[in-house]
């Protein structure tokens, strides 16, 4: 996610193709919750830096990681018919509730995908940028009812990249810290991310990565061998605590 030029700081694929048809990797049977992977469609973010590729990367090495569970991916680099497929931030009006031309947003194309599969679990995963901070940070929806729940699992998250990759962990903040742009949640009338809102995305259980700085973090970040090593990390932890939570998870929200 871009935020080089902002005044603060602030993480699933196959291009062409519907999300929710090639939407698992993992061999075998889907059972249990469904878990949703988002990584960034961003390729503007950076000098020389492609965020899609990155975070789909990592997204990949997540899916292929045990345990296997009823996992898929919505991303819409490269589906036909969208505005800002590829590019646009996630906290932006333009980039995210807009028609053009009767057309949706990249991200709204992604969240209707993910709602249709009501999902347990979405992860969003992104990079930072302008921070100079070679670090990991987890965001959470601001004013939810899960927010405490929220908290624990994208600390989870963040610790366990962190181990494998040494970026240091910035913890848990509210995605209306950032102080940026212009998209707001509808019920707390607070700046925040469009694929965290809980009136825009079903899933009860919701955090967004922003793994690394696009410049800081970068020889990092294009390195195919840490990006297996941080999706690896990812899944597994997550992993941990559905087991963890297995027969008390929320349910499902009702389709907005």
């Amino acid at each position: 996610m871009r935020v080089a030029h902002l005044p603060a700081l602030a993480a699933i694929l196959f291009v062409g193709t519907s999300c929710r048809t090639a939407a698992r990797l993992a061999p075998g049977p889907a059972r249990g919750p469904v878990v949703v992977w988002q990584p960034s469609h961003q390729t503007d973010t950076g000098k020389d830096f492609n965020e899609a590729e990155v975070n789909n990367g990592i997204a990949d090495a997540a899916m292929r990681t045990k345990p296997r569970l009823n996992e898929h991916k919505v991303w819409s680099l490269g589906v036909a018919g969208l505005h800002h497929a590829n590019t646009g931030s996630n906290t932006m009006l333009a980039h995210t509730t807009a028609l053009v031309d009767g057309q949706l947003s990249g991200y709204a194309y992604e969240l209707k995908e993910s709602n249709a599969l009501a999902p347990t679990v979405f992860v969003a995963l992104h990079n930072n940028g302008g921070t100079n901070r070679h670090a990991i940070w987890g965001y959470i929806h601001d004013g939810d009812a899960m927010e405490a729940d929220n908290r624990v699992l994208a600390a989870r998250l963040v610790a366990a990249v962190a181990a494998v990759t040494g970026l240091e962990d910035r913890g848990v903040l509210l995605d209306s810290s950032t102080g940026r742009n212009d998209y707001r949640c509808a019920v707390t009338g607070r700046l925040g991310f469009y694929s965290l809102d809980e009136n825009v995305n079903r899933a009860p259980y919701r955090v967004l990565l922003e793994i690394g700085d696009n410049t800081v973090s970068r020889a990092l970040l294009q390195d195919p061998a840490q990006q297996r090593a941080m999706g690896r990390a990812i899944k597994k932890a997550l992993g941990a605590w559905l087991a963890e939570h297995r027969g008390a998870l929320a349910p499902v929200r009702p389709a907005p």
